[in-house]
């Protein structure tokens, strides 16, 4: 599969530089290069230590992010031709280089992804601060009207994708720990089960935080983000379809208010409705971009004008937001069918190893995470096809962006290291180990009813030794076991001269003798002694005697 990649990646790029270009600068062969490199290192990782892994997520990572730098690239050299110097496609592929080598260090150095479940409320700190970071004076940047950007050593980084994850941790630990109490715990109302404020108040706080926070960004596509993963682990955790509609209501109320208070949303929801309305077409922030990249999909047709061939720079952001247009202009509507068909094999994978892992904690990381890829995909796509209204979010995988690119890295990461232990055999129970401990069991299950019946003997032995003959009470008194069915019927089978109850004397002297002998029986509680063959020969034969003088006594 790794060869078959390649192969058309190869044909790919030399396709696109004998279209834009007569010459290939030499720092793109070297990137290209490296690529190759780490991915087989990455690959042959994979394959080693987490050999049980479904290397269909790797592959189909690897080829979306190759198509996604191809169409870059190309955008880059038709910028150039209009006199616009763009190095995105060279970063993006940088980007790649450092998204293939941090995922090769997370397989090799996570060895178990249960470890993130102890840092859940850590998780949510880290998260939380990175949500708040773009509001920092001096370190948020506003670019295109949203803060959601930080400047770091000249770069732009949006911290809000790396929240995504770190959400992701706190929501799975703190749902799991507390799934009973949500899915039954509280009032009900109707068909729906209301949780207890106490159990599910601290998560609303925390949801509440980050979508307060990402309103007054001004980036509601990562807030609506943040609220579909939140409603999907909810309803994993609980199994309640009364969640999603909660969710739901919450949802249209959030988006009512939304449009009403904030004029981006409001301009987004009416280029949505009238895209070729004339005043809206005209209007600053209106339906310019939306209705330049339906142009572009429809000039594309079934197979494209192939690449090179097209014009997607005409759209704006078409590197970025709008890459799902500029690919549909120059692969066609085929060349669209096949990324959705590979986006569907890795989301498909994803909901198999959700299902399969054995653990909570791993089915709501991995359903939160492969949801939040999903959900991400239809909104992208849904916008640009005016299904639904266009939010601002990106094509994973595919579009430019350094952040964008390495958390969606990591997240294949994760469903890597989920699927291994979702596909891992489980021990063999008969193995050397497990054998072992299971005659460790049988053994001490033996030693208690050896000592189990020591104590029993010397409790006999003590009583018999202890009251003179002729005055000895009945065995059933003695050993007080009402359930020892054999002494209670040789007994209770004799004539109406036989003794049933002992004088205010004998208690008494019953009393005293179990006193007495009160040390030497705390020598035989469990625990205190493990009992030989012999011994136990002996313990049988002083049995033995003191029955025979309790025979005589009763004569």
């Amino acid at each position: 599969m790794l060869v078959l990649i390649t192969a058309l990646a190869s044909v790919g790029f030399i396709h696109m530089f004998q279209r834009v270009t007569d010459n290939v600068a030499q720092r793109y062969i070297m990137a290209l290069g490296a690529i190759a490199v780490l991915g087989i290192i990455a690959w042959i990782v994979v394959s080693t230590v987490k050999k049980y892994a479904n290397q269909n997520i790797l592959f189909g990572v690897i080829l979306l992010t190759l198509i996604g730098c191809i169409e870059i690239i190309r955008i880059d050299y038709e910028n150039a031709s209009f006199g616009y110097t763009s190095a995105a496609g060279f970063n993006q592929l940088v980007w790649f280089i450092l998204s293939l080598v941090l995922m090769t260090i997370i397989m090799v150095t996570i060895k178990d992804y249960r470890i993130f479940r102890k840092f859940g409320y850590l998780s949510m700190v880290i998260g939380l601060i990175l949500l708040f970071s773009p509001m920092i004076p001096g370190l948020g940047v506003s670019i295109n009207g949203s803060r959601i950007w930080i400047n770091i050593l000249g770069h732009s980084v949006q911290p809000a994708e790396f929240a995504k994850i770190f959400m992701a941790f706190f929501f799975a630990s703190y749902l799991f720990d507390h799934r009973d109490q949500l899915a039954v715990g509280g009032k009900k109302i109707g068909a729906m089960h209301l949780p207890r404020l106490r159990d599910f108040g601290p998560i609303i706080v925390v949801w509440s935080a980050c979508m307060g926070v990402l309103v007054l960004q001004k980036d509601l596509g990562t807030g609506l983000l943040f609220f579909a993963m939140f409603v999907c682990m909810l309803y994993v955790a609980t199994g309640r379809i009364s969640w999603i509609i909660i969710g739901f209501i919450f949802f249209v109320l959030a988006a009512f208010v939304a449009v009403r208070l904030f004029s981006h949303v409001g301009n987004r929801v009416e280029a949505w409705l009238h895209p070729f309305d004339n005043r809206v077409y005209q209007a600053v922030g209106g339906s310019q971009q939306l209705v330049t990249g339906i142009f572009g999909l429809a000039s594309g047709g079934l197979f494209g004008t192939g690449l090179g061939q097209g014009y997607p720079a005409l759209t704006p952001l078409a590197n970025s937001d709008f890459i799902y247009s500029s690919l549909g202009e120059e692969l066609g509507l085929t060349g669209l069918f096949a990324i959705l068909a590979i986006y569907l094999a890795i989301i498909g994978t994803g909901i198999v190893t959700a299902i399969k892992v054995k653990d909570g904690f791993g089915k709501l990381l991995a359903s939160g995470l492969v949801f939040t890829m999903a959900f991400q995909i239809f909104t992208v796509v849904g916008g640009i096809t005016l299904v639904i209204p266009l939010t601002g979010l990106t094509l994973p995988y595919m579009a430019a962006g350094g952040s964008s690119l390495i958390a969606n890295w990591t997240v294949a990461a994760l469903l890597l290291i989920i699927s291994h232990q979702a596909n891992k055999p489980e021990e063999d129970v008969s193995s050397d180990t497990f054998a072992m401990a299971a005659m460790e069991v049988i053994n001490e299950k033996k030693a208690q009813e050896q000592r189990k019946s020591k104590a029993r003997h010397a409790s006999r032995e003590v009583v018999s030794e202890a009251i003179p003959a002729g005055d000895q009470p009945t065995i059933a008194e003695i050993v007080g076991d009402s359930s020892d069915d054999n002494l209670d019927s040789t007994h209770s089978a004799g004539s109406d001269n036989t003794v049933s109850m002992h004088t205010s004397a004998e208690t008494t002297m019953l009393n005293t003798v179990e006193a007495s002998h009160a040390p030497d029986m705390r020598e035989y509680e469990p625990g205190n002694h493990e009992l030989s063959d012999s011994e136990l020969a002996q313990d049988d034969t002083r049995t033995d005697n003191a029955d025979k003088k309790l025979t005589e006594g009763d004569e």
